[in-house]
C-alpha cells in the first residue's frame, strides 16, 4: 500500500505523511461484530495509573477479531478489507458458507472475492488458517497460537510474519518478527502469509497533535524535571543524566533489563531476541 506525502501548508504538515487507504473498501464496520471500548486513561481497576501518557484520543469501537480461527472445514468469502482503529493491520470481513459473518486479520495480497478456509483441508494459500503440523518449513506465518485452541497471540502486527524453521517431533521451530527462536506445538494453528499494511513502519505523523489523536499524551523529558520527581532531575542549566545508566522514575535500571518473568516456558525458547542482558 503507498504512502502519501502532504503538502507544506503547515509547520506540521511539512513533514507528514499517511496512508493512501486505496485497499479499504467498505468504510463503516460490521455493527453486529463490534463492542464499546472504555477509555482507562491509564488506570487499573484500583484508579491508580499504571501506564503513564495515555488518555484522550478519539472515540472508537472495538471490532471482533476472529483469531481462533476455529470454523473448520468451511470456505469462506471475503466482503470486504477495512480500517480498523485499534491495531495497525487492516482487518477483512468473510462471510462463511452457512452465511455466519466473522473478522480475520488481513493479510498481504488477500483482496475482496478470495476465498479462504480454516483446517487440515485448507489450501497452502495466503489466508488460510492450518495447524503448524500441516504446513510446510519454509513457509511464512502470522496469528500464531501459543496453545491450541487459544487462538492466535503472535505475530499480529502490520507487515510482520513468522516462519517454519524446523519440525521435532510434536514441535515445530518458528522464528518470530523479533527475531526469537522458539518451538511451538504442532497442533496449534497459524495463518499463511505475511500481515498486509506493510508499510505501516514508513508513515511519520509529522505534528504532536496526531499522537494525541490516538490517545498518547505528552511524555516530560527526566532531566527536565526536579531531583525529587526523577532520577535525572535537578543540576544547574542543562545537565546529563549523571549516573552510568538511565533510570527509571523509580530509581530502576531503564535500558537492558530483561523484564520476563515466565519461566515455566523458558524451555521452549531456543534464541532470544536481540542482544539482551541475561542477569
Amino acid at each position: 500500500m503507498p504512502i502519501k506525502a502532504y503538502n507544506p501548508t503547515s509547520a506540521g504538515r511539512r513533514d507528514m505523511t499517511g496512508y493512501t487507504f486505496e485497499e479499504i473498501t467498505k468504510k463503516r464496520p460490521q455493527r453486529s461484530l463490534t463492542t464499546a471500548l472504555r477509555k482507562k486513561g491509564g488506570r487499573n481497576n484500583t484508579g491508580r495509573v499504571t501506564v503513564r501518557h495515555r488518555g484522550g484520543g478519539h472515540r472508537r469501537r472495538y471490532r471482533i477479531i476472529d483469531f481462533k480461527r476455529n470454523k473448520f472445514d468451511v470456505r469462506a468469502e471475503v466482503v470486504s478489507i477495512e480500517y480498523d482503529p485499534n491495531r495497525t493491520a487492516r482487518i477483512a470481513l468473510v462471510r462463511y458458507e452457512d452465511g455466519e459473518l466473522r473478522y480475520i486479520i488481513a493479510p498481504l495480497n488477500l483482496k475482496v472475492g478470495d476465498r479462504i478456509g480454516n483446517g487440515e483441508l485448507a489450501e497452502l494459500r495466503p489466508g488460510n488458517a492450518l495447524p503448524i503440523r500441516d504446513i510446510p518449513v519454509g513457509t511464512v506465518i502470522h496469528n500464531i497460537e501459543l496453545k491450541p485452541g487459544k487462538g492466535g497471540q503472535l505475530a499480529r502486527s502490520a507487515g510482520v510474519s513468522g516462519q517454519v524453521l524446523a519440525k521435532e517431533g510434536v514441535y515445530a521451530v518458528v522464528r518470530m518478527p523479533s527475531g526469537e527462536t522458539r518451538y511451538i506445538h504442532e497442533r496449534c494453528m497459524a495463518t499463511i502469509g505475511q500481515v498486509g499494511n506493510a508499510e505501516h513502519g514508513n508513515v511519520k505523523l509529522g505534528k504532536a497533535g496526531r499522537n494525541r489523536w490516538k490517545g498518547w499524551r505528552p511524555a516530560v523529558r527526566g532531566v527536565a524535571m526536579d531531583p525529587n520527581s526523577h532520577p535525572h532531575g535537578g543540576g544547574e542549566g542543562r545537565s546529563g543524566i549523571g549516573m552510568p545508566s538511565p533510570k527509571t522514575p523509580w530509581g530502576k535500571l531503564a535500558l537492558g533489563v530483561l523484564t520476563r518473568t515466565n519461566k515455566r516456558t523458558n524451555r521452549f525458547i531456543i534464541r532470544r531476541r536481540g542482544n539482551r542482558r541475561t542477569k
